[in-house]
């Protein structure tokens, strides 16, 4: 049986370029879940690599037809933006494995979904000092840089992530990422022992 590997972590904690790397690694052969939002696509994304991006309408019809597995709505500088998970047809948790970027609220969502023992938590964490010179930079790159939503999502996560919660979920495993060569390869072994778990 498969599981679905869940990145978490505050925004600018890497999330993005581990699971580029962890997708590439033919030895973990992972299949991708992309996850949907009604945000504007940010300069560098490309469409069904980090999101799949569809107006509100297209999102009603994944509802009605129930394929949506989880859905969380976001109050941004700029409206309310929605980011959700879809449950693909050619999914098949009997024979793979799969690898997610999402949030403590879209896996629960999948945890009430597939069943918590399927849908495996992996917390990246960095210290804030970092994080924050991470945003800054990756937003400096885009025509329009977006401070103020920067900053509420800086804020948001301190809430979202608290140690609170994650004792609360249980998610006591965490994988810092101060060396990225060193936390794939720690991920990549948790993963593989998770995988031989099944």
């Amino acid at each position: 049986m498969g599981k679905i590997f869940c990145l978490m972590g505050k925004s600018s904690s890497g999330k993005d370029t581990i699971y580029k790397y962890l997708i590439a690694d033919q030895e973990l052969r992972l299949k991708r879940i992309v996850p949907y939002t009604t945000r504007p696509i940010r300069q560098g994304e490309q469409e069904g690599v980090e999101y799949h991006f569809v107006n509100a309408e297209q999102m009603f019809e994944y509802e009605k037809s129930g394929q949506m597995i989880e859905k969380r709505a976001y109050e941004t500088v700029h409206g309310t933006w929605y980011y959700f998970t879809v449950c693909e047809k050619q999914m098949n948790l009997e024979t793979e494995d799969y690898l997610v970027i999402g949030t403590l609220e879209s896996w629960r969502g999948m945890c009430r979904h597939f069943g918590r023992d399927k849908v495996i938590p992996v917390y990246i964490e960095v210290k804030n000092s970092i994080r924050r010179k991470r945003a800054i930079a990756r937003e400096k790159e885009q025509k329009v840089p977006d401070y103020p939503e920067m900053r509420r999502r800086y804020r948001a996560d301190g809430k979202d992530f608290s140690e609170k919660i994650l004792t609360e979920e249980g998610i006591v495993k965490r994988f810092q990422n101060e060396n990225l060569e060193m936390c794939l390869r720690e991920i990549k072994l948790f993963i593989q022992s998770e995988m031989r778990y099944n």
